[in-house]
């Protein structure tokens, strides 16, 4: 099962020797126009499109209008398409990220049409909406396989259940105390990441996009608990120095994870910062010293 799923993923580029360094770009919808800086360009599709091919990333991730106007300008990287989202102008509790699609066959033809290498969508594990995003997630991997198209997880634990002090899970009480003990937000304990890894595999993903869980030996368990899934760390607000970045890409890489889908920790930099960072991940993630 793993070679079969790894063929999937090698045979579009967007690994590449079971390794991936992904640029992300589908945060317009997702936080508006405030990730962007009017002075780098970093509201222009085709600034990221230039990064992602000068950086040397081996895929895009877009959304289904974005792709449609700027996908494949003169570039010919691999594209996931980004199936389903949302606006964070609803403030509730319980997140939903709902197919953009009637159904998973119209995602499948949208992605063949516009030459997509893979499908891409976000579910909130723990949202009351979670059974929703499951059945969708698990649908669209299984009519995906069907079309030789891979598939890659946004796992995402949030919602109302991780703000209950004495909720009746005994995972979420236990990273509840992660989260306590190690400083951490609660989806990035051990415990709710390598939950998180889980599930990807669970419902059929090719690929999971997960947050890095504070050390090497703990990402080595989420990797272990994905079972053959391909495991990317998600590269989140530019809240750390780049040091910190990278030395979080490093223990990803040792703890056998595949690499990184990054966004904003690269396209809100000036290019010539972004384009450094770029070098250096990409050292770190198929550089030959790594064994």
């Amino acid at each position: 099962m793993e070679e079969e799923k790894m063929d999937l993923l090698e045979g579009t580029g967007i690994t590449r020797g079971g390794k991936a360094m992904i640029l992300a770009y589908d945060h317009g919808m997702e936080h508006g126009p405030r990730d962007f800086d009017p002075a780098i360009g970093s509201e222009d599709p085709m600034h990221l499109l230039s990064l992602a091919a000068d950086g040397n990333f081996t895929a895009v991730v877009m959304l289904p209008g974005t792709a449609q106007k700027y996908y494949p300008a003169r570039f010919s990287l691999p594209l996931i398409l980004k199936v389903n989202a949302k606006s964070e102008l609803f403030a509730g509790d319980d997140p939903y990220s709902p197919l953009l699609f009637a159904d998973t066959r119209e995602a499948i033809e949208a992605a063949k049409v516009l030459g997509a290498g893979a499908l891409g969508y976000t579910i909130y594990l723990g949202s009351s909406h979670e059974s929703l995003m499951a059945r969708e997630l698990s649908s669209l991997c299984y009519a995906a396989h069907k079309a030789s198209l891979p598939v890659v997880a946004w796992v995402y634990p949030r919602g109302s259940s991780f703000a209950k002090e004495n909720s009746g899970s005994a995972t979420v009480r236990k990273a509840l105390a992660e989260a306590k003990e190690l400083g951490l937000a609660v989806d990035e304990t051990p415990t709710i990441v390598a939950y998180a890894a889980r599930a990807a595999f669970e419902l059929g993903a090719d690929m999971a996009k997960i947050k890095y869980s504070g050390s090497e030996e703990s990402f080595r368990w989420a990797v272990r608990c994905a079972a053959g899934t391909k495991v990317v760390m998600s590269g989140g607000p530019k809240t750390k120095t780049a040091e910190e970045f990278l030395a979080q890409v490093a223990a990803v890489m040792q703890a056998g994870g595949a690499g990184v889908a990054v966004g904003r920790n690269v396209w809100q930099l000036p290019e010539k910062e972004a384009l450094e960072i770029s070098r250096k991940l990409h050292d770190i993630i198929f550089g030959e010293q790594r064994q």
